[in-house]
């Protein structure tokens, strides 16, 4: 329920000010009223900490399994004959997570003043995306809103499984590639200008190798600085050059194109694409409203330019397999099984399957590629110290030999 700020005067003329909740502005005026108040101010708290958290861009306090719960909450009420305003608020009383909570208590202030849902929801780009927004807006228009969240539920629950199983299978490599930067720094830093003190006491003449570290770890030591800016500026260089107009389709198009990970981008892209899509359909909406959503969630411009296209070619009256294999970005199996679809008239399903082949695809290529990157950043790891190791004891045991 919003709260609300208030400012007044009370009966016997004192200034007053405090919070009060309340279903709404006028709600809030009426109960003031009710207590002898005379409101000077009144300013939606609620609402006042949300904007502040949207110009921030903020939207971490809202998890996936958040969003899923809450969906589903509100399939199994709507399903059970509660009108939307009650379900809204037994949803709002119900969420732990506080801006969630929030949300859906502006929501269902909205909707009782005669807002409809999807144009509530849309206020929160952050937290409701389009898919959500356009999906919502196909179930109320056809009143099936209650199957429509359960399958947004379902949709949002295996987007997030397949993303965690991609970070979860990439979490090894780069805590090992994290932990040989450590190891380096610390013998560059550390162990080799110690070693370079007892040779150069020594005065004897060191192998080219060993002279070649110890260079690199003096660089190292005397212009960390210049090395640390230098790295600095090529990343971030590099991230502009990425989200550039001109950048973007050509890192994008590199990206499709490298030799393991291109196959794998493809992949996830494909599934997110045909899963989308299918839950789109599914909930009512309409095709080209569908494609233009469904651009946006295979995150790569190549791949995107490829829907725009088909989507224009669409609503000239083509099919949708056509154009797609036109672009030549979408896999034969995919534009087979969408053609199959099409002409059976159950577009939906063959959608569903192929994004659950490719799914199981992106598993087996995420665990393959997980189990050939481990013992090779093992070596690549061992190797480079071993380099080291073994440029360094050379000219110890030669110094152990003239000392003997």
């Amino acid at each position: 329920m919003p709260i609300y700020e208030y400012k007044g005067l009370s009966k016997a003329g004192k200034n007053v000010k405090g919070n009060i909740d309340s279903d709404s502005l006028r709600a809030a005026r009426l109960k003031l009223k009710k207590d002898g108040i005379f409101v000077v101010d009144l300013i939606d708290k609620t609402k006042r900490q949300r904007k502040k958290q949207t110009k921030s861009g903020s939207n971490r306090g809202v998890s996936v399994n958040d969003l899923s719960n809450m969906t589903r909450q509100m399939a199994s009420l709507i399903q059970a004959n509660i009108p939307l305003v009650d379900a809204l608020g037994a949803c709002s009383d119900q969420m732990d997570n506080p801006l969630l909570k929030d949300v859906l208590a502006e929501c269902k202030t909205a909707v009782n003043e005669g807002s409809p849902f999807h144009k509530t929801l849309r206020k929160y780009p952050k937290i409701f995306d389009k898919i959500f927004v356009s999906m919502c807006e196909a179930g109320e228009m056809s009143g099936t809103l209650d199957v429509i969240l359960l399958r947004l539920a379902e949709f949002t629950e295996d987007r997030a499984e397949l993303n965690s199983k991609i970070k979860s299978a990439m979490l090894y490599p780069v805590i090992m590639l994290v932990f040989m930067i450590l190891i380096l720094a610390v013998m560059f830093i550390f162990v080799i200008p110690q070693m370079m003190s007892i040779f150069e006491d020594a005065e004897m003449q060191m192998p080219w190798y060993t002279v070649m570290v110890i260079n690199l770890s003096s660089t190292i030591v005397n212009y960390w600085w210049l090395i640390l800016l230098a790295a600095g500026s090529i990343i971030f260089g590099f991230i502009q050059w990425t989200r550039s107009e001109t950048g973007r389709p050509k890192w994008d198009a590199i990206k499709l194109k490298l030799p393991v990970s291109g196959r794998l981008t493809r992949m996830i892209a494909v599934s997110r694409f045909t899963r989308t899509l299918s839950t789109l359909l599914a909930g009512g909406v309409p095709m080209l409203n569908a494609m233009d959503i469904v651009k946006n969630v295979v995150n790569n411009e190549v791949l995107a330019k490829a829907v725009r296209e088909a989507r224009d070619n669409i609503s000239e009256g083509e099919s949708i397999a056509g154009p797609l294999k036109k672009s030549q970005q979408f896999p034969p199996i995919v534009i087979h099984m969408v053609g199959i679809g099409e002409k059976t008239g159950d577009l939906e399903k063959m959608l569903n399957q192929v994004s659950d082949t490719y799914d199981f695809q992106v598993k087996n290529q995420v665990d393959g590629l997980t189990s050939v990157l481990e013992p090779i950043m093992i070596i690549i790891m061992g190797g480079v110290i071993g380099v080291i190791v073994f440029s360094l004891m050379v000219p110890m045991f030669e110094l152990a030999n003239i000392a003997d």
